[in-house]
Formats: structure tokens, C-alpha cells, sequence
């Protein structure tokens, strides 16, 4: 007979499980009605997350500075406008060969549909396989059905590139003023958060957990941006070695593609490949210009990061990907940028929080810290007794012993 686990039930008294499981039900609702908020207000819940990350990755220097003797309007300012320069200097250097691109852009359509023609004659074969398909299954009822055209009507890249600009420089505007008044404030929102709490210990670990998502994002942040410069460095050297054309602009692009998990990678093997399509002859040696990409982000994703990163920072992989696709969901590509950051914070906040162990652990990587009650030890022994077992039945002998040991040393 199978061993069963209990789901918490109803009871008349709303007690005990029935309880939780009321609370359960709260906190779904709750967590509906928040994303359907946050995807609601994104247009401006986007800046305010964005200002309050950068508050925090900046608040060290300012914290610096102020024992410097510089006021925090003026490093606010400093700050405000260093951003500015620095998105500046990245659009300066990548305006070169992105205009000579849009000015080649007619022989690069002529090319490609070249290869693309190249690559449909080699799979021939396989399309008219396919068309005789298609003829045997649609052949009568195509014969048969009226010619419906259908126009579509839509903005085309460079009108909605026109039509979004004021409103992506609208939210640029706001989060750099919102930055600066958070930096030039000094500590008064680290005193706010703090008097909300009643007693002193409350108020001190909530300071420490304020200075802690300091530390960690900045951690994060600087280590991942240098991580990033590498990355940036080494794949335009790469592309200047293959002899494609842009390699400053492959190098820049694979610095801030890689702010984005996942799919910055992806653009970035799939660009290479298409622009090595253009000016190589044959596939081969484009799809290893797209091979070289691909080992290179490899490398930093499996190997550098993972080394570089301090273990108290690294996350549960399989949680950062759906952390990643929910907030592409909710927010687009500046979603994908915080999705990770935002992690960051709530990881910090598991060890302040009361009840929060547990979502820690779950939100830790291979080295997750241990938590104060038994749980994590009982469950890693389970887990390792079951993990060599072969099916369900040797998994359910080797668990049990565990479970008879325990018992018997309780």
C-alpha cells in the first residue's frame, strides 16, 4: 500500500490546518491581484524599482563621500550625471557602426536572401515532400474556398521606435530625478524604514538588513559589470580575429546584452551568426563564428561567474529562469535587467524576516545556508538516500531506512 501525505483539510472551527489553508488561499489571492498590479503600473513601477536598486548600489559612495566631506546633493549629482555620460559614451561608440550598418542595410538584405536561397535549394527535397503533403491534405478544400486577402495594418519598426522614444526618455528622466532626491536625501529613507519598527532589536535588524542589500547588490552589480567588460572585451577580439565587420560594436553589445539572462546571450550568437551569413561564404564558417560566441558566454555563465560570485550571492538556477520569464512577462527586456537584482534583495531579506528560512533556502544555490531547525538536514537525507536509487520501489526501501533511523534516534 502506497505511504500517503496529507494536504491540510477544512475544519468548522477555522483552526489547525483549516487555518493554513485559509492562509494559503489569502496569500494567493494577494499574489494575484500584486502581478496583476505590477504589470498594470508597470510604466511607473518601472523607474521606482529601477531608482530604488541604484539607491542602493550607490548609497556606499555616497555614505563614502559624506566622510569625504562631500555634501549629498553633490554626490547625487555626480552620480545623476555619471549615468548619463556613461549611456552616452556606450551610444557614441555604438552610433559608428550602426549607421554604416543602416547604410548597408540593402546589400545586406540581398546577401542574406542569397544564402537563404542557398539554404532552401539544399533542403529541396525536403519542401517538396512537404508541399505534397500539403497538397494531399488541403488540395480539395483549398480548390474550393474563396481567396480572402488579408491587409494587415501595423506601425513599422521605425514609427514604433518614433512612437516609444518620448515615453522610454520619459521614464529615463523620472528614475535619474527620483535617484538623485533618493542620494540627496542622505539617510532619511534608512531612518523612515527604521522608526516603522517598535522595539530597538526590531530597529537594529532592520538596519542591518538595509546595510546587508547594500552590500549584496553592489557585490552583485560590480562584480557582474566587470564580469560583463571581459565578457565584452574578449568577444570583440574574437570578432576582430574572425574579421567581422563592427567588432567594437559586437563588444559593446555583448557588455549590456549580457545584463540579461538568457536571452542576451541568445541575441548576442544569433547577430553574430546572421552578420557572418552576410560576409562568409558557404554556412560553415558562420555557424562557427556563432560557435566562438556561444563558448565564450559559456565560459563566463558556467565558469567565471559561478567562481567569481560569492556563494551567499549565487541563486537556484531553475529559480532565476522563471524569475527571468515572469518579469520578461510583466515588464519586457527591463524585467529580464531586474529579475536577478530583485532576487538578490529578497534573498537578503529571507535571513531578517521571521518565517522567511525556508523561501531563502528555496532561493539559494548548490551551497544554500543552513537553516536553524531540523528540516534541512532530514530533507537533504532523504534526497541523498533516494538519489541512487534506480525506480519508486528502491527509492521507497532506501527512504525508509532513513526514516526508520529517525524515529529511532527520536
Amino acid at each position: 500500500m502506497a505511504d500517503k501525505f496529507s494536504f491540510p483539510r477544512f475544519r468548522s472551527d477555522g483552526s489547525g490546518a483549516s487555518g493554513r489553508a485559509a492562509n494559503w488561499a489569502v496569500i494567493g489571492i494577494f499574489l494575484i491581484l500584486a502581478f496583476a498590479a505590477i504589470a498594470a503600473g508597470r510604466d511607473f513601477l518601472m523607474p521606482v524599482t529601477l531608482a530604488g536598486l541604484l539607491f542602493f548600489v550607490f548609497t556606499p559612495l555616497r555614505r563614502l563621500a559624506r566622510r569625504r566631506g562631500v555634501p549629498d546633493w553633490l554626490t547625487a549629482t555626480v552620480v545623476s550625471l555619471g549615468l548619463v555620460v556613461a549611456v552616452a559614451l556606450i551610444a557614441l561608440g555604438a552610433s559608428g557602426p550602426i549607421n554604416q550598418a543602416a547604410h548597408n542595410l540593402p546589400t545586406i538584405s540581398v546577401k542574406l536572401e542569397q544564402k537563404f536561397r542557398e539554404l532552401r535549394a539544399s533542403i529541396e527535397e525536403l519542401q517538396k515532400a512537404a508541399e505534397k503533403i500539403d497538397e494531399v491534405q488541403n488540395g480539395a478544400s483549398d480548390e474550393a474556398a474563396p481567396t480572402i486577402k488579408v491587409e494587415q495594418e501595423g506601425d513599422s519598426t521605425l514609427e514604433s521606435l518614433v512612437k516609444f522614444t518620448p515615453a522610454i526618455a520619459g521614464q529615463v528622466i523620472f528614475t535619474l530625478f527620483l535617484l538623485f532626491f533618493m542620494l540627496a536625501s542622505g539617510d532619511l529613507l534608512y531612518l523612515k524604514i527604521v522608526q516603522s519598527f517598535d522595539s530597538m532589536a526590531e530597529k537594529r535588524s532592520a538596519y542591518l538588513a538595509l546595510r546587508q542589500i547594500e552590500d549584496s547588490l553592489g557585490n552583485y552589480l560590480g562584480a557582474i559589470t566587470i564580469i560583463n567588460a571581459g565578457l565584452g572585451l574578449a568577444i570583440g577580439l574574437a570578432m576582430f580575429a574572425w574579421g567581422m565587420p563592427g567588432a567594437v560594436l559586437f563588444g559593446l553589445g555583448a557588455f549590456v546584452l549580457n545584463y540579461i539572462p538568457y536571452l542576451g546571450a541568445i541575441t548576442g550568437i544569433t547577430l553574430s551568426g546572421v552578420v557572418a551569413l552576410v560576409i562568409m561564404p558557404g554556412i560553415f564558417w558562420p555557424m562557427m563564428v556563432a560557435a566562438s560566441y556561444m563558448l565564450l558566454t559559456a565560459i563566463e555563465g558556467q565558469v567565471i561567474t559561478p567562481y567569481f560570485v560569492s556563494r551567499r550571492l549565487q541563486m537556484n538556477t531553475v529559480v532565476v529562469f522563471l524569475a527571468v520569464a515572469l518579469w520578461a512577462w510583466l515588464w519586457s527586456v527591463i524585467g529580464m535587467i531586474i529579475a536577478v537584482p530583485v532576487l538578490v534583495v529578497l534573498r537578503v531579506l529571507a535571513d531578517y524576516v521571521p518565517g522567511w528560512e525556508k523561501f531563502g533556502n528555496f532561493l539559494a544555490g548548490e551551497e544554500p545556508p543552513a537553516i536553524e531547525d531540523e528540516d534541512e538536514e532530514e530533507a537533504r537525507d532523504i534526497v541523498e538516500a533516494g538519489a541512487e536509487a534506480e525506480d519508486e520501489g528502491a527509492a521507497r526501501q532506501a527512504t525508509a531506512s532513513v526514516v526508520e533511523e529517525d524515529r529511532a534516534q527520536g
